[in-house]
């Protein structure tokens, strides 16, 4: 449901930065996103009502039982931003998570387009970080609603148009500036940012990396 608004963001972004003569886009490259994206969601669609079935199996079992209304989302939410620091830091650091993450990474531009450059297996190995959450207790239907409104997040951060947030911001969340870094094969940013929408991940686990020097993507 997102993507008419992030196809609107990608022109925008493309009419800015040509203005201002910025190559941050090349067709062919933009191409490769979009095939990605399609495969991507082909396999989303594929097995995602197996995923959510085997959430709802597992939470038959569950341990606890978390708030309902906005506490519970909002405690759900977080819970995933700390398994996603945790989900996408292995995929820098296991070659099996690697050679499926390495597509995202794999672009030489840094643009929204690049933020839907995922991976056809990239479903199946975030599954494997996500079962243990049914079973805490977190609602498989506030699990996928949390899910996507952090994926949303992590679209916007692809982008060189924005520099630096106001300086609170940038040292709580996860902001464009972070995330040109994560993207960065500078040896300085190798392996750093990991966090999705809070940096805090990041400053707490020894991961966090300013972006100072221009970044190299690719």
């Amino acid at each position: 449901m997102a993507l008419p608004a992030f196809a609107i963001l990608m022109i925008a972004e493309a009419v800015v930065t040509t203005i201002h003569g910025q190559n941050v886009y090349a067709l062919k490259d933009f191409a490769g996103s979009m095939s990605q994206l399609a495969i991507n969601s082909g396999v989303r669609l594929a097995i995602g009502g197996a995923l959510i079935g085997l959430h709802f199996f597992l939470y038959q079992f569950r341990l606890f039982e978390t708030p309902d209304g906005p506490l519970g989302w909002l405690l759900t939410f977080l819970v995933i931003d700390f398994v996603f620091y945790w989900y996408h830091r292995a995929q820098h650091r296991v070659r099996f998570l690697w050679c499926a993450h390495v597509v995202h990474h794999s672009s030489e531009y840094m643009n929204l387009g690049t933020a839907l450059r995922q991976s056809p297996t990239g479903p199946l190995t975030k599954a494997m970080f996500y079962w243990p959450l049914p079973l805490l207790g977190f609602d498989p239907l506030v699990i996928a609603s949390a899910g996507a409104v952090a994926t949303i997040y992590g679209f916007w951060t692809h982008t060189q148009v924005v520099k630096h947030l106001w300086w609170p911001l940038e040292w709580l969340l996860v902001t464009p500036s972070h995330h040109r870094a994560h993207h960065g094969s500078n040896p300085e940013y190798v392996d750093k940012n990991y966090g999705n929408f809070l940096i805090a991940w990041d400053r707490l686990f020894g991961t966090f990396e300013l972006e100072v020097a221009p970044v190299r993507y690719g």
